[in-house]
C-alpha cells in the first residue's frame, strides 16, 4: 500500500473522529435545553397547583374582587396550555398575564387586612413569591442554553453536522414588551 492511501485513510478518519466530537458535543447542547426547560417545567406545575390553594383562600373573603380571580384562573390556564405545547412565545405572553394578575391579587388584597392576617393567604404568598423567583431563576438559565445551542447549530463546520442530522434552533423564553417597561411609580400611587 502506497503512502498516498494512507494519508487519505488517515484524513478520512480524522475527520470521522472530528464529526463524532461535533455530533456528541451538539448532543450535550441539547440535553441541557432539555434539562433546563424540565426544571422550569417543575416550577411552573408547583405554581400551578398553588394557585387554585389562593384563589380558594381569596374566595372566602366575599366581597374580594371577583374580576382579580378571574383574570388568575384564565391566565394560569393558558399558561398551562402553553407549558404542555412547550410554546415559549405563548409562555411568555400567558407568564406576563400571570404575573400581572398575581401582582393585582396581592395589591387588592391590601384592602382586606383580614384577608392580609389570614396564615393560609401570607403562607401561599410566600410559596408563590418563592416559586417566581426560582422560575425566573431557571428562565435565566434555559434561555442561556437555548443561546448556546443555537449559536453552536449556526457555527462552521457544526452547521453541517447539525443539517445532517436534524437539529434545529430552539425559541427563547422572552416576555411582552410592556412587562419589561420601567413602572410608572406616579400611576401606582394615584390608583
Amino acid at each position: 500500500m502506497g503512502l498516498f492511501p494512507i494519508v487519505l485513510l488517515v484524513l478520512a478518519l480524522l475527520v470521522v473522529v472530528y464529526g463524532v466530537l461535533i455530533y456528541n458535543a451538539l448532543i450535550q447542547l441539547k440535553h441541557n435545553v432539555a434539562k433546563a426547560w424540565a426544571n422550569i417545567d417543575v416550577l411552573l406545575k408547583q405554581r400551578h397547583d398553588e394557585l387554585p390553594k389562593l384563589v380558594e383562600t381569596c374566595r372566602q373573603y366575599k366581597q374580594f374582587e371577583q374580576s382579580t380571580l378571574e383574570q388568575i384562573v384564565a391566565a394560569r390556564t393558558r399558561v398551562h396550555e402553553a407549558r404542555e405545547k412547550q410554546d415559549m412565545s405563548a409562555l411568555g405572553r400567558a407568564e406576563g398575564a400571570l404575573r400581572a394578575g398575581l401582582g393585582n391579587i396581592f395589591a387588592v388584597a391590601e384592602a382586606y387586612p383580614e384577608l392580609k392576617a389570614n396564615a393560609s393567604f401570607q403562607q401561599l404568598m410566600s410559596r408563590i413569591s418563592t416559586l417566581e423567583d426560582g422560575i425566573a431563576d431557571r428562565r435565566e438559565f434555559y434561555n442561556e442554553s437555548v443561546n448556546l445551542y443555537n449559536v453552536r447549530i449556526e457555527q462552521f463546520p457544526d452547521t453541517i453536522v447539525a443539517g445532517m442530522f436534524g437539529h434545529s434552533g430552539r425559541a427563547l423564553l422572552e416576555f411582552p414588551a410592556d412587562e419589561k417597561r420601567d413602572v410608572d411609580l406616579r400611576q401606582l400611587f394615584n390608583a
